[in-house]
């Protein structure tokens, strides 16, 4: 039933297409289902190179020294600078 598809199916459907969403929308939809699956591209490689920096790392992180971490900060909203302050995060020095 659906298993061939010659020239005139193809271009019959390609026909019913621009007519039902316009030649003047086609170029903005092409170029957005582009940039979608450049994306999705994108975010796969990224997933499966952080997958194997994951399976060399640790299971927990190393310790780090007091003196050597940053201090964190935190702002009322983004990008304001006046109102933010230092925070100290409590660290937990006793071993279960």
């Amino acid at each position: 039933m659906f298993g061939k598809l010659g020239a005139p199916e193809i271009i019959l459907i390609l026909v019913v297409i621009i007519l039902l969403f316009g030649a003047k929308k086609l170029p903005d939809m092409a170029r957005s289902l582009g940039k979608s699956a450049r994306i999705l591209k994108s975010e796969a490689k990224a997933m499966k190179s952080e997958g194997g920096n994951n399976a060399a790392a640790p299971s927990d992180p190393p310790a780090q020294d007091e003196q050597s971490a940053a201090p964190r900060t935190i702002q009322a909203a983004p990008g304001d600078v006046s109102s933010s302050r230092p925070v100290t995060e409590p660290t937990n020095t006793s071993k279960s």
